[in-house]
């Protein structure tokens, strides 16, 4: 017995050192590819000038202005809104215990998108912050929408009807966004931000968006253990005490105004939410204590990389980061799909 208890008292450390291992080499990941991302671009700094203009900003040398003015608040930005939508994703997954949950696929992105939209056509001069509100709201009118009608048919909600649901709105969304930039000839200031892109975030708009997207990601600490018990299923969270609808509604509201606040920053980019929160769990496993903040430094890296390759494959060029982000998401959501298929 005592053999087995240390044995048992082993593995428990081994995987603990293994978990502590994985975070390690992605935080360390993220750390390097933020200091890339400063450095590489049209215009390539030494590693010393972005070190100087970081520490040392001096406003009088071009190389300080073009580090701190233009690229650090993109790659910091990028990594921001790859967090949030990231964590959004895992939240969505371990709610409706889907796999193919994610804000885009939901729908929940298009809901923001079309508030945008409509911000742009209807109030072109409101403030960077009404925006917000706006996208936050759209998102959170698409979400009902959607759980409404996954929700109506005989038989309940499930998570197949949960994506076609989403699907369904989305495209009714994306449709109506469409209508709306032909008639207000809105077509050019919309297009790029429809692919997404980082390219406008400033100073300005991280002093909106962080605090609200990292008062967020706070608040999934001490909703993460009721959310890995929620995703075990509904009669087992029961039992064990958690409140399940107001785990549930705490989540997804976290999700959607993680979401919402993402999409007015950089635009629809989608996929991030679904391929990150499997790969975290691959890595760390199912307990949403260490999933969600694995997933938030992975999302990270995945759009700050991303965002980097954006504008420096085809320079002086710049690709659509939603495009950079949906060559590794699609393949990846094909796959999935055919996995849940297999399994039905």
């Amino acid at each position: 017995m005592n053999s087995s208890s240390f044995s048992a008292a082993g593995r428990i450390r081994l995987s603990r050192t293994l978990h502590s291992l994985v975070f390690t080499a992605a935080l360390l990941g993220l750390l390097l590819s933020l200091f890339f991302a400063v450095s590489f671009g049209a215009k390539e700094m030494t590693f010393a000038a972005v070190w100087d203009a970081v520490v040392s900003y001096d406003r009088a040398l071009p190389a300080h202005q073009i580090i701190h003015e233009l690229r650090l608040p993109r790659v910091l930005g990028a990594a921001l809104l790859g967090a949030a939508f990231a964590v959004a994703g895992a939240l969505m997954q371990g709610v409706t215990r889907n796999s193919l949950a994610d804000p885009g696929i939901l729908g929940i992105n298009s809901g923001a998108m079309l508030a945008v939209a409509l911000s742009f056509a209807f109030f072109p001069n409101l403030p960077y912050a009404g925006m917000i509100a706006l996208a936050f709201g759209g998102a959170v009118c698409s979400t009902l929408v959607i759980y409404l009608l996954a929700s109506s048919v005989p038989g309940g909600l499930t998570p197949l009807r949960l994506t076609v649901a989403g699907s369904v709105v989305a495209a009714l969304l994306g449709s109506l966004c469409e209508g709306i930039a032909i008639y207000y000839e809105l077509s050019q200031d919309l297009a790029f931000w429809y692919a997404g892109g980082a390219a406008g975030i400033k100073w300005m708009h991280l002093r909106l968006l962080a605090p609200v997207i990292l008062a967020a990601l706070v608040f999934t600490i001490p909703l993460a253990r009721s959310v890995s018990l929620l995703s075990l299923g509904e009669e087992t969270a029961s039992g064990l005490g958690i409140k399940t609808g107001r785990v549930r509604v705490l989540a997804i509201g976290t999700a959607v105004l993680l979401a919402g606040a993402s999409v007015s920053a950089v635009g629809p980019v989608g996929f991030v939410g679904l391929v990150i929160p499997h790969m975290a769990r691959k890595l760390t496993g199912g307990d949403y204590r260490r999933l969600l903040p694995l997933s938030a430094l992975l999302g990270a890296l995945l759009l700050v990389l991303a965002d980097l390759a954006a504008r420096t494959v085809n320079p002086p060029r710049e690709l659509a980061l939603g495009v950079m982000v949906a060559m590794i998401g699609v393949p990846f959501f094909l796959y999935l799909a055919r996995k849940e298929r297999s399994g039905l």
